[in-house]
């Protein structure tokens, strides 16, 4: 059973209807489109081909435009969106267009590092160029860390990784910080509280570490979809960040749906518990 006909069998069925209290149905949308630009690397556009990528989304473009003008620019725009060329693409055209570039790429969570670094790899093998990626942790062995340090064009790390193995040991990074071009920093959403205040720390820090090796490297953030993602960004950076929302990517159709679980005892108010009438209706998705 695919969610139409889930949908389909819930309107029909008397005894959830009779709970639910709104049903708001938001049609689906398609995709918005535009050519490459002409600016980006041919090798680029031929392996994004070869993937069956023959355009890009409105907002994808946006961003490589943003990139292409040397500005700081946050991304907001829906999971599964395509975020993530928001960034490769102009962090892949720099280094081509210069081996000497560099870029640090810093994830809340070692698991999304190890994700996203995947997706970096095989699009890097993909083009068949000399463009070295590594994903720098406390997991790293002692021996690939060195050549992390001095041959490594893209750093994936984690902001505590940063703040205590990166930047006081910055002398051994000279690499690095002497042609820093890119700071990514994803789902910015999660940096909040003193978790946010700790990195806003750790990013000035860095800004400091450039300036002093002669470096000025742009930001690129990336959100979920937050009321005040420029806002964050310029508190996070100290800058003025250029918000990019224009999502083009394409939308299905959904379903919002507010359940009121069945009353058990109208004396004292008591419903069914949620949990349960959640089971119930997924497991409508196993028959």
């Amino acid at each position: 059973m695919n969610i139409d006909q889930l949908a389909s069998a819930l309107r029909h069925d008397e005894g959830f209807m009779e709970n639910v209290t709104a049903w708001k149905t938001i049609p689906p949308r398609e995709g918005q489109m535009v050519d490459f630009p002409a600016s980006m690397d041919k090798r680029l556009t031929q392996v994004l081909t070869k993937r069956g990528i023959t355009k890009l989304y409105t907002h994808q473009a946006s961003a490589w435009e943003a990139a292409v003008e040397q500005k700081d620019y946050v991304v907001v725009t829906p999971t599964a969106s395509g975020k993530t060329l928001c960034y490769n693409l102009p962090v892949l055209s720099a280094i081509l267009k210069n081996q000497d570039s560099r870029a640090l790429y810093l994830f809340p969570t070692k698991a999304l590092a190890l994700d996203q670094a995947g997706s970096l790899y095989e699009l890097i093998e993909a083009m068949d160029v000399d463009v070295k990626a590594y994903t720098y942790d406390g997991d790293t062995q002692a021996a690939a860390r060195k050549a992390i340090r001095q041959a490594g064009h893209i750093v994936v790390t984690n902001p505590d990784m940063l703040h205590a193995n990166i930047l006081p040991h910055h002398t051994k990074w000279v690499k690095l910080f002497e042609n820093l071009q890119y700071i990514v920093i994803d789902e910015i959403h999660t940096y909040r509280g003193v978790f946010g205040s700790h990195l806003a720390n750790v990013l000035r820090r860095l800004i400091r570490l450039c300036e002093f090796y002669g470096s000025k490297p742009r930001f690129i953030l990336c959100s979920a979809t937050i009321a005040n993602p420029a806002e964050l960004g310029e508190t996070l950076t100290g800058r003025p960040i250029v918000k990019i929302d224009n999502n083009g990517a394409p939308v299905g159709k959904k379903h919002f749906v507010f359940y009121n679980p069945p009353v058990v005892n109208r004396q004292l108010g008591i419903r069914k518990g949620v949990l349960n009438e959640t089971r119930f209706i997924a497991e409508q998705l196993l028959l």
